[in-house]
């Protein structure tokens, strides 16, 4: 389905992915240093939901950053893990499928976890993306069964999705201090 956007509507043109890490005996300032961490501290962060937009360009995080100006509103997707337990894995992701027709939107998705790595806790976010989007689709999702390993995308039917993840991780120090994770798509217009 081709959706065609009407005028004034706040649809994003581009995107980036950042991540961060932040410790501090206060959790709130934990929090902050991730956001620091991440390059967003500066912007006032309103979360939203997952869909990313069609024709969105998904840019670097240098780029995205040069756009940012304190104190702008600044939509984005986040997830965010903290913990002061000491020697406590904690993990945040965000998870994208982008679906080969440009014109179709795409799904973001956020996990946050304890216990695992940034590698599982990334691709675990993949196929909730994918999931996801193979949902709105009207399509059966079987992660075994629709990873092509040699080409590293998701066959769909016959619509092929990529996907890619950012991920954060941290171990909580033996000092007990919070450490936050973030990772975050931040949209902009």
């Amino acid at each position: 389905m081709i959706l065609v956007p009407r005028k004034n509507l706040l649809v994003p043109k581009k995107m980036f992915f950042t991540k961060g890490v932040g410790a501090h005996k206060a959790d709130l300032r934990s929090f902050e240093l991730a956001l620091r961490d991440a390059g967003i501290e500066k912007c006032n962060l309103v979360h939203v939901s997952s869909i990313l937009p069609p024709e969105c360009k998904v840019i670097s995080r240098n780029e995205g950053l040069k756009e940012l100006i304190p104190g702008m509103i600044a939509f984005t997707v986040m997830s965010r893990s903290a913990s002061n337990e000491p020697h406590r894995l904690v993990a945040a992701s965000i998870g994208c499928a982008v679906p080969a027709d440009p014109h179709a939107y795409g799904y973001l998705s956020e996990y946050h976890t304890f216990g695992q790595n940034e590698k599982v806790a990334g691709d675990i976010a993949e196929d909730l993306a994918v999931e996801m989007l193979a949902s709105t689709m009207g399509l059966e999702f079987d992660e075994d069964k629709s990873w092509d390993e040699n080409k590293e995308i998701y066959r769909l039917s016959d619509k092929i999705v990529r996907t890619t993840n950012i991920t954060q991780s941290a171990v909580i120090g033996p000092e007990g201090n919070y450490s936050t994770v973030v990772a975050a798509a931040v949209f902009l217009f």
